[in-house]
Formats: C-alpha cells, sequence, structure tokens
C-alpha cells in the first residue's frame, strides 16, 4: 500500500487540472454579468489609469526651499514715535526671509521703560492691594510685570491700591489703537521664491522664470495665468483668503500660503507648474474678542550718557505667513501598470462570484442551476467501458452506454437485453428508459 501510494502520489505531481465551465442560459443573469464587466473596465481605465494615473510610480518626497522678501515703505506720525519712515528693515521678522515671516501692521509703544521700582497696572487682577500685607516682598506677580517690593501703592483718597513691583517701568498701560499703524502696507509686496526636487527622478524646478531679463521681477505680479511671477501684492493676498485687510492689520491675523507641485513626469517639464492656494489659518471670532489676532512682544535697548539701560518696549500686531510646500512626481512604470492591471483582473473575478450567487440562490430556478453546477460522484456507481461489455454478454449498447456513463443511468442498459449488468450490480438504478422496457 505504501508504495502504491508512493507511485500515485508521484504521478499526480504531473497532472494538469482545468476547471468545468457551465453555460447558463438565463438572460438576466447573463446581463447581469455583462453590466458587472463593464462597469469594473470603466473603473479600470478611467478612475486607475486616467484619472489616478495608476500606471505610474510615484514620488511624495518632495525636498524643497523658500525663500521670501518683502518690499514697500510707509510714512506715520504719532506721539510716541513722532515722524517715522517704516521701512522693511523696521516692520519684518525675522529679517532673513525664511518660510514664516511676521510684518506689522499695528503697535503699542512704551519708551524710556527702565529697570526701577513703580505701581502695577490696574488691569493685573493679583496686582490689586489694601494694605502692604497683600504684598509680600520678593514674590512675582502671575500675569504681571515684575516682582512685588512689599508696598502697597494707593491712589487718592481711596483704600483700593496695587502693590509696588520692581520691574521695567513705567510699565505698559496703553490699549490697542483703533486704526491700524500700517494701514497702507496693503501696497507692499512679497516675493516667493521656491526651489523643489524629486529625489526619485531627479528632478528639479523652481517657480520663477528662467529669463535673462533683470526687469522682468521687478514690472511683474503674480496672476493666476501667469504663475512664474511669484511677486503677491499684501491687499490681493489677504482677500484671497476671504478677509478684510483693515481688519486683520488691526489685532492681527495667521495666513497660510501653500504651493502644490503635481507634476506629470512622462510630458515635458514646462507642463510642471506650481499652484497657489490662500487661507485664513487663525480662529475668527466675532467682535473685538480677546482670542481673536495674533501679537507679540519685544525690545530695543539702549544706554543714555551716564549708562544706563532703558529700552522701548513694542506690543506688535502683524500678519504671520506660513509658506508651506507640497506635492507629488508620478512616471510611467511596468510594476505599478502590472499590479493594477491584475487587480482589475481579480476584480472580474467578483463579479463572477456575485453572478454564481444570484444563479443559485435567488432566482426561481436556482435548484436546477445549483444541480448543473455541483454534481455528486459516488465511486462504483459507474462501470468503466470494458466492464459494460464484459457484464453484458456481448451485447453491444453504444449510445446506452454513453448515457449510462454519463448520467450514472444504467436501468437502460439492463432493460435492453444487457442481464449480465443486473446479476452483477443489482444496487444500480433503474433509468426512465428502463420502466418503459420491461
Amino acid at each position: 500500500m505504501g508504495q502504491a501510494g508512493c507511485k500515485r502520489l508521484s504521478q499526480s505531481l504531473f497532472d494538469y487540472k482545468t476547471e468545468k465551465y457551465v453555460i447558463a442560459k438565463n438572460k438576466k443573469v447573463g446581463l447581469l454579468y455583462r453590466l458587472l464587466q463593464v462597469s469594473i473596465l470603466t473603473y479600470l481605465v478611467v478612475w486607475v489609469f486616467l484619472v489616478k494615473k495608476g500606471y505610474q510610480d510615484i514620488d511624495t518626497s518632495l525636498q524643497s526651499s523658500v525663500i521670501t522678501k518683502v518690499k514697500g515703505v510707509t510714512f506715520t506720525n504719532t506721539s510716541e514715535l513722532g515722524e517715522r519712515l517704516w521701512d522693511v528693515a523696521d516692520y519684518v521678522i525675522p529679517p532673513q526671509g525664511e518660510n514664516i515671516f511676521f510684518i506689522i501692521t499695528n503697535l503699542i509703544v512704551t519708551p524710556n521703560q527702565r529697570q526701577e521700582t513703580c505701581a502695577e497696572s490696574e488691569s493685573i487682577p493679583n496686582a490689586v492691594c489694601y494694605e502692604d500685607s497683600d504684598c509680600p516682598p520678593g514674590e512675582p506677580i502671575m500675569a504681571g510685570n515684575g516682582v512685588r517690593t512689599g508696598r502697597c501703592l494707593q491712589s487718592g483718597n481711596t483704600q483700593r491700591g496695587t502693590c509696588e513691583i520692581f520691574a521695567w517701568c513705567p510699565v505698559e498701560t496703553k490699549s490697542r489703537p483703533e486704526k491700524p499703524l500700517l494701514g497702507k502696507a496693503e501696497d507692499f509686496t512679497i516675493y516667493i521664491k521656491n526651489f523643489i526636487h524629486f529625489p526619485k527622478f531627479n528632478f528639479s524646478k523652481t517657480n520663477v522664470l528662467d529669463t535673462k531679463d533683470r526687469d522682468f521681477l521687478k514690472s511683474c505680479r503674480f496672476d493666476p495665468k501667469n504663475p512664474y511671477c511669484p511677486i503677491f501684492r499684501l491687499g490681493s493676498v489677504v482677500s484671497w483668503t476671504g478677509s478684510n485687510f483693515q481688519e486683520i492689520a488691526l489685532q492681527g491675523g495667521v495666513i497660510g500660503i501653500q504651493i502644490e507641485w503635481n507634476c506629470d513626469l512622462d510630458k515635458a517639464p514646462s507642463e510642471c507648474n506650481p499652484r497657489y492656494y490662500f487661507s485664513r489659518l487663525d480662529s475668527r471670532f466675532p467682535g473685538n474678542s480677546v482670542s481673536s489676532g495674533y501679537n507679540f512682544r519685544f525690545a530695543k535697548y539702549y544706554r543714555d550718557e551716564a549708562g544706563v539701560e532703558f529700552r522701548t518696549l513694542m506690543k506688535a500686531y502683524g500678519i504671520r505667513f506660513d509658506v508651506m510646500v507640497n506635492g507629488r512626481a508620478g512616471k510611467f512604470s511596468i510594476i505599478p501598470t502590472i499590479i493594477n492591471v491584475a487587480s482589475g483582473v481579480a476584480l472580474m473575478g467578483v463579479g463572477s462570484f456575485f453572478c454564481d450567487l444570484v444563479l443559485i440562490y435567488f432566482i426561481k430556478k436556482s435548484n436546477f442551476y445549483r444541480n448543473k453546477k455541483y454534481e455528486e460522484a459516488r465511486p462504483g456507481l459507474v462501470p468503466s467501458p470494458a466492464q459494460v461489455l464484459a457484464l453484458s454478454g456481448g451485447c453491444v449498447c453504444w449510445h446506452l452506454l454513453e448515457q449510462a456513463t454519463g448520467s450514472l443511468l444504467c436501468g437502460d442498459l439492463l432493460t435492453a437485453g444487457c442481464p449480465g449488468l443486473r446479476r452483477a450490480h443489482p444496487s444500480w438504478p433503474l433509468g426512465g428508459g428502463g420502466a418503459g422496457g420491461a
């Protein structure tokens, strides 16, 4: 038995098995199958290959560098600063031109601050006192400007006062101006230079037109039809985000400038063009909410003739710009093409599986199609042609033999003059023709 089993196993290694197909003459299921095939084929061609370009290898590891410059001057005349001309060195922070920069549009100026003692601002809740014991010396005031000295300073005849502090005095007490200091800054220009590189395809490009005309960048302005002049008017950028310039200049805000590169490298390099998107990134609250806007403080330090240090404190309101770059590049490759074609072929198999479910479970004649699709084979029921001839005693019934071996109905042979079969195999069923022959 062991040798016979090994022999059968070794012989089966060289067998080839193929599927048996049952053709169902059902128009409804056939139409459903063709519709599924057309739908899958349309999805594969239109969506996968034409829209998503599934035949391309993709590189999303974009390497990018951004350089920014702001230009423009304006003139102001205020009681704190007097007559002053503002240029790019005064209102742009940081000055070296990075992908994140800030343009000052409004200021609260507290000049000539020196380190000495003075009364804390009345707007600080923890600075309120009624006697000296309310101001323990050496303790800083939370959200305040300095360190308590131990004295409570009352103003006038009122018992309520504020703690004396050691700080940069006088402390900041002014509120935000009702009009932006640099309200004419909307005519300033922003120059954004962007270099990109896709390492997988060794492809590089910039958003500035490659020209020998040195006056090109001095005269051009950005236009959606001309993306290779990245010089933007400040007021236009704000309006493209749906905001009002005077409003954002008064209390500040954050604007995002997104540069998107989607490059089809199967086409000419000139077809790879940048697209610009502008959006307001900070949350805008209704009315004069304390959460609205964007501001921070900085100071400029000086020394007087005696060598004593003093400073001018500035609370700056303005517009912060975040320049963000993203993109992807694609180029034909045989590997993703094969993968997507194979996926489409697999989806065709899903269509066949779905139609099989409909055919054998959901239509009226499902039992008939189920019996045709799934055959039950029992060993010993069907004789070989040699057995039929030997047991029949020489009677040759070729047409009945073919029927018996194909449909497991052997009664036709038995009732047609082949009694040897009945004696040898009494358990064989009689066919429909056998009853008539008897």
